[in-house]
């Protein structure tokens, strides 16, 4: 039998220093089938844009389309619109997938019957913080235990890493949800299970992931997860969990315990002791970082700490303002 064709489809915006990069490395990616690449590009303050052109006219297999929104979901919509097969297998700009990565996900998807197959999230930093903001992702301590994070046994989980697809229940469902302007991947796969489908975790498909090199960077970028959780949360409900409430929750006890503890200061009152909530998170935080991040060298380690205690506390800010 013939493979079967495969479409790879991805959004991207001021991606001028990679997008030449990432779509020779799509397109050199092992399948004998009939492949072709959609990218949809968002408004950009670089040349993204113009090298997206080129690269167009010098491979037949690439189709560039417009996401006037410049958002990641309308985005992944235009660029589906576009396809031709019936495999669709979502890329992204700042991730390398493995050489093997369609010959599996395809596999998986004849093999289990799912409707989205995909593996984890191996995040690679190149500076010392970047190291540790990996560690950060894939840690129990960090982002919490989620299989594509953390790794685990083949099976059925409620989201996987960017996932590969079938288009008859991904249409069916209705594609990615506009509103969602993060956690899309989540809320779609959601849906998919709602629906009756299945999505499917292959822990030993690992795609490579450039994580936030920077405190800044991170702190941005856990706030705006943090928001977006509380989204999904409000719509469905039956989703929310301790490991979902936990970040909120040190946030407000140390929080108060900073405002209070202040206070009694001032005063000299016993109420300065509410100062030991939030000192007992960060010494806590503290000791659990560098313990479970013993196998780091010495200068990404050092930064594990604050790289740890950076993402809850975003996260929680984030999830508790719910402002973007």
């Amino acid at each position: 039998m013939s493979a079967p064709g495969i479409s790879v489809f991805m959004t991207v915006r001021n991606e001028e220093d990679h997008l030449a990069d990432c779509v020779h490395h799509l397109l050199a990616l092992d399948h004998e089938g009939p492949l072709e690449l959609v990218v949809a590009i968002g408004p950009s303050q670089d040349r993204t844009e113009a090298i997206a052109a080129d690269l167009a006219a010098r491979h037949p297999e690439l189709t560039i389309v417009a996401n006037p929104t410049g958002l990641t979901p309308h985005g992944l919509n235009a660029a589906i619109a576009a396809t031709s097969h019936d495999f669709l297998v979502r890329a992204d700009g700042h991730a390398l997938l493995p050489r093997d990565y369609l010959t599996r996900v395809v596999a998986g998807l004849q093999d289990t019957g799912a409707a989205n197959v995909g593996g984890r999230m191996a995040p690679e930093g190149v500076s010392a913080f970047g190291r540790a903001v990996a560690h950060v992702m894939s840690s129990r301590f960090g982002l919490g235990g989620a299989a594509f994070h953390t790794g685990g046994r083949p099976g059925p989980q409620p989201t996987v890493y960017l996932g590969s697809f079938r288009r008859e229940p991904l249409e069916r469902v209705g594609g990615y949800d506009e509103y969602f302007v993060r956690a899309q991947d989540w809320e779609l796969n959601h849906r998919l299970r709602t629906a009756g489908e299945t999505v499917w975790f292959d822990p030993s498909i690992a795609v490579t992931y450039r994580p936030r090199d920077t405190w800044r960077e991170l702190a941005r970028q856990q706030y705006r997860t943090g928001v977006w959780r509380r989204r999904v949360i409000a719509r469905y409900r039956e989703t929310a969990s301790v490991r979902y409430l936990a970040p909120g929750a040190v946030v407000v006890a140390s929080g108060l315990g900073v405002v209070v503890g202040l206070a009694g200061v001032i005063t000299s009152s016993w109420l300065s002791w509410a100062l030991a909530v939030p000192a007992t998170y960060v010494v806590g935080t503290t000791v659990v970082a560098l313990v479970d991040g013993r196998q780091l060298d010495g200068a990404a380690r050092r930064r594990l700490p604050l790289a740890m205690i950076t993402t809850h506390l975003s996260w929680g800010w984030g999830f508790l303002r719910n402002r973007d």
